[in-house]
C-alpha cells in the first residue's frame, strides 16, 4: 500500500473487456514526507476518488483479480480514501 494524490482521470476509447465500465485515474505517488515520487501510473477506482483527493492505492495484483477476473491486467487499484 502507498500514499498518491490524484492529478487526473484517464478515458479510453478501446480497453480489455475486463475494465468495461471501471473508473481509470492517473495518481502520483507520494514519498513519506509528501513530496510526488515516481512516474504517474494508472489506477482503478470504485470509491469515487476525485482530482487533488489523496487515496491509498495498492499493487497487489491478486485482489483485483477476485474483483474483476483472473485475465484482468490491471495492477494497481484504489484502496480507500484517507479522511484528512
Amino acid at each position: 500500500m502507498q500514499l498518491a494524490r490524484v492529478i487526473a482521470t484517464a478515458t479510453a476509447t478501446v480497453k480489455h473487456p475486463t475494465l468495461a465500465g471501471e473508473r481509470l485515474l492517473v495518481v502520483e505517488l507520494l514519498a513519506a514526507d509528501g513530496r510526488p515520487e515516481g512516474e504517474p501510473i494508472l489506477v482503478i477506482d470504485r470509491l469515487g476518488a476525485g482530482r487533488g483527493d489523496r487515496v491509498i492505492v495498492t499493487n497487489d495484483g491478486r485482489a483485483l483479480q477476485e474483483l474483476l477476473g483472473p485475465t484482468t491486467p490491471g495492477r494497481w487499484s484504489v484502496l480507500g480514501i484517507p479522511d484528512s
